[in-house]
This record gives structure tokens, sequence and C-alpha cells, in this order.
């Protein structure tokens, strides 16, 4: 049976990916690097800034030397992104307040930092439906490792197959079932729709049978 549902935050319940992708970028293009978007796409979507990072001194010799500075200016245009356009969405809003009324346990794990997951769910209303929330700042090693996800499970004191996890991205879904969870995977935050939770759950609930 399952008891508690863990979401990804950035394409689940923020549109966000945009606003990280512009961030970064409008970052980079002060020291003359940028990302295409396909690329961010198939290989940058879903990981943290610090990773991403890494990547770019890795393939194209982004001077170490500017992680952090760069890091901090991305957080910044991030969190200007979000202070404009995170607002609260009637369909997310219903969702967790309907599944939290069934009795699940909702909680969040996202690849973020600790500051842009608190701003986003203070931003869309969220935070009030969630028993806790789980930043990259939070673990180890972030998605596609699968610490985040065991650490969420571990701190409801649930198991891995009483635990379905709702993932938009290939880094997060590799995670989560690694993990062991059921994964309820979505193309964008439409998707995160009541029915649809309950549908996953069901499903998850007769393969378990």
């Amino acid at each position: 049976m399952i008891k508690a549902i863990v979401f990804d935050m950035d394409g689940v319940l923020i549109d966000a990916k945009e606003w990280h992708y512009e961030a970064l970028n409008k970052a980079l293009g002060l020291f003359g690097y940028s990302i295409g978007h396909g690329e961010h796409l198939t290989t940058y979507d879903g990981l943290p800034t610090s990773q991403k990072l890494k990547l770019l001194s890795q393939g194209c010799g982004l001077p170490e030397v500017l992680h952090g500075f760069i890091s901090e200016l991305k957080q910044l245009y991030t969190a200007e992104q979000v202070i404009v356009r995170c607002k609260p969405r009637f369909v997310h809003q219903y969702a967790l307040s309907r599944l939290k009324a069934r009795g699940y346990r909702l909680v969040l794990a996202s690849n973020s930092i600790r500051a842009t997951v608190d701003l986003m769910m203070d931003k869309s209303d969220l935070g009030q439906y969630l028993e806790f929330s789980l930043s990259n700042q939070d673990v180890a090693a972030p998605k596609p490792a699968p610490d985040i996800y065991v650490k969420a499970m571990q701190m409801l004191g649930v198991r891995s197959d009483e635990c379905l996890v709702v993932e938009d991205n290939e880094h997060g879904i590799q995670a989560a079932r690694a993990a062991g969870a059921h994964v309820f995977v979505v193309q964008n935050t439409d998707e995160v729709s009541l029915d649809n939770i309950l549908n996953a759950i069901e499903k998850a609930e007769e393969g378990m049978k």
C-alpha cells in the first residue's frame, strides 16, 4: 500500500525549468559561456548548478575558480524569476490538499538549493501541505544518486514499496528507481493532477499484489 508521495519540484510542482536555464545562461554570459537549449534538456536538466558547472569545466573549459561566483549570480537571477513568475496553481493546491486529506504523507525532494526550495514553496503556497522538504544541500550526493529519496523515506519511516515518487527528468527518475520507490513519470506540471496521481497509486498497488 502506498503511504507517502514524494514530489520533485522543478518540472513537477513548479514550471521552473526555463527559469533555471535562463538564470544560469545569464550568469555564464558575463564570462562568454552559454548552454544551448537542446543540450540543456538532454544533458543538464535536473542537475544541481554545481554539477552543471563541473560539466562545463570538463567540456568547455570553464575555469573552476569562477564556479562560486557564477553559482551565486545564478541563484540571484533565479530568485528574481521566482518572485515575478511563481504563483499558486489551483490544480496543484487541490491535488495536494485532497491527497493530504486522504491520509497520504506528502514531502518534496529537490535538486535545488534550500533557499530556492523555500522561496518556491512559499510563492506557490504549496509548503503548507508538506511534512518537510529536502534540498540538494541536505544530502551528500544529489540526483541521480538515490540519497535524497532514501533520506526522505527514512525520515518518513516508510519502506520503498510504500512510496510513490513523482518525477519528470531522467536524473530524478534514475534516483527514485535506485532508491526502490514506485515512480510516476510526468512530462510537465499540467500532468500533476489529483486524478493522475490517484491512477499512479492504483497502478503501483496493483503491481504489488
